[in-house]
Formats: structure tokens, C-alpha cells, sequence
């Protein structure tokens, strides 16, 4: 087993160089909506890339900071809002209802890519939620009845004996309704910011801020 010593000396020769093309004021354009859709896009047809559409929230409960990926499930290219599902008596869920604050951010290393979206959330109907729900596969439905998120099992054994018992009540084929406790949040964006990785850590970093206006402000940052 190598020493805590050698971990940190492979830690800091880990290093590379990015080359890929700028982001310029004339490609990030006037709208992030834009902007982001694009780069959405490339990056879901970028086969180095397995899920373009995972996201690491960021929340705050009042005491602590967490951090979890979830997927992107819908983008409203009209306002920004980013849509996810999940449990609403999850330790996530029970954050964002002290603090609809949130933070969203796409790594697409391959890339050499990320964007930041600094947001607010909102639940999304239950009409909404049912309409996904209905689309996710039958294993996941029942899942979705089986997990009590966050809390504590004494042993995955337990897990599978519930996911196997309410696999029973609602077979294959037939409708798994909509938990009362699961369905989806709508994060409202009022900042972005791409990064795009360049030559001697001289990144390109541009933030676009939503003004009371609804419009956008563009500003460039220093790496």
C-alpha cells in the first residue's frame, strides 16, 4: 500500500494542459439560454461523455452545505428553469425547503467544459411529476416506493425485500402510481457561468447575471 506521502506527491504532479477553443464575447452571445442549450447538445453527441445531463446540486440547509449529482430531466429555453426529480423527504429535498437556493454545475471534462448555474427552485406540478414518472422504467417506479431516501437500513437485504414486495403488489405491465412523497423541483436560474479551458490556466470564464429587467448581464472573469 503506497504512503498517505506518495498519494500526495502523485496528487500534485497531476496536471494538464488545455487547449481547446476560446470562449469569446461573439460565441457566448447576449442569451446563456443559448449558450447553454448549444453546449448541452455538444455535449450529449460527445461520446467521451456518458450522461451530458448530470449535475452536482449544491445546497444549504441553514447549518451545512451538501453536494449530490442528479440528472437534468427538462430545461425551459424561454426562462432557464432546469428540471429534476426526486424524493421530496430526501436530506436534499429537506434542504431546499429551508433554502430554495441552489447551486447546479455540468462538468464536462472531456470538454474541457463546465458551466455554473446559480438558482432558485420551485416544486413542479404533480401533474408534472406523474407525466415523468409514467415514463421512467418499471424497476424504477418501484424503487421509487421501495427507498425511504436518507434514511438509515440496517442492511440491503432489507432494501431488496421491500423493492420485492411492492414489486408484487404492482407488476410489470401494470400502473405504478405517482408516490406522494416523490416528484419534481424546477431551479430557476439568475446567474450562469461557462468556463472553457485554455492555454497557461488563462481560462475563459464568462458570467451572465439576470438583471430585474429579465435581461442579462454579460461580464468576463478573470481565471
Amino acid at each position: 500500500m503506497s504512503e498517505p506521502s506518495d498519494i500526495n506527491q502523485s496528487i500534485r504532479e497531476m496536471r494538464r494542459s488545455y487547449g481547446q477553443v476560446g470562449l469569446t464575447e461573439a460565441l457566448a452571445g447576449d442569451n446563456p439560454l443559448s449558450l447553454f442549450s448549444l453546449w448541452l447538445q455538444e455535449a450529449a453527441g460527445n461520446p467521451y461523455i456518458v450522461e451530458a445531463n448530470a449535475m452536482v446540486l449544491s445546497t444549504f440547509d441553514g447549518k451545512q452545505i451538501s453536494a449530490r449529482t442528479v440528472l437534468l430531466k427538462g430545461f425551459d429555453s424561454e426562462r432557464g428553469g432546469c428540471t429534476f426529480f426526486t424524493n421530496y423527504r430526501s436530506r436534499k429535498a429537506q434542504a431546499m425547503d429551508a433554502n430554495p437556493e441552489v447551486s447546479l454545475l455540468f462538468p464536462w471534462f472531456p470538454m474541457e467544459r463546465q458551466v455554473i448555474i446559480n438558482a432558485r427552485v420551485e416544486k413542479v406540478s404533480r401533474g408534472e411529476s406523474e407525466e415523468y414518472f409514467a415514463s421512467r422504467p418499471w424497476g424504477s417506479r418501484i424503487g421509487a416506493w421501495a427507498s425511504n431516501q436518507s434514511t438509515v437500513i440496517t442492511d440491503r437485504s432489507d432494501l431488496e425485500e421491500k423493492w420485492r414486495v411492492t414489486s408484487e403488489k404492482y407488476p410489470e405491465g401494470s400502473n405504478v402510481p405517482l408516490p406522494d412523497n416523490w416528484g419534481g423541483y424546477c431551479a430557476i436560474p439568475h446567474s450562469f457561468e461557462f468556463w472553457q479551458g485554455r492555454y497557461s490556466r488563462l481560462h475563459d470564464r464568462i458570467r451572465f447575471a439576470r438583471m430585474s429587467d429579465g435581461s442579462w448581464l454579460r461580464q468576463r472573469l478573470a481565471p
